[in-house]
């Protein structure tokens, strides 16, 4: 079982992209998504954009009225609109869940990261 982020690329400063994270490989039982991060070149991996407990959504200051965090039912893809990219979110994005089979659960899984670079 695994995470697979995609909807990464090369995007102008301005333009938008639109990222999913989806569970894959096996029998799910739950997704429980904590939410998006990212990973610049030699920078630590930091929260973008977090699911909580009732559907609290927390933003990172950077991208607080640009991107939105979302998904669609209990065991749909999680997504992240990003608008208005900016340069400095060139990143490597990662999705993180807690996921569950009808006997097994694995906190704190990570997908496999999607590349999202913002350069004219």
């Amino acid at each position: 079982v695994q995470l697979q982020a995609s909807g990464g690329g090369l995007v102008q400063p301005g333009g938008s992209l639109r990222l999913s994270c989806a569970a894959s490989g096996g029998s799910i039982y739950s997704i429980d998504y904590k939410g998006w991060y990212r990973q610049a070149p030699g920078k630590q991996r930091e929260l973008v954009a977090s699911l909580g407990r009732g559907g609290y959504i927390n933003y990172a200051d950077s991208v607080k009225g640009r991107f939105s965090i979302s998904r669609d039912n209990a065991k749909g893809p999680l997504y992240l609109q990003m608008n208005g990219l900016k340069s400095e979110d060139t990143a490597v994005y990662f999705c993180n869940a807690d996921l569950c089979g009808s006997s097994w659960c694995t906190n704190d899984v990570w997908g496999q990261g999607t590349q999202v670079t913002v350069s004219s």
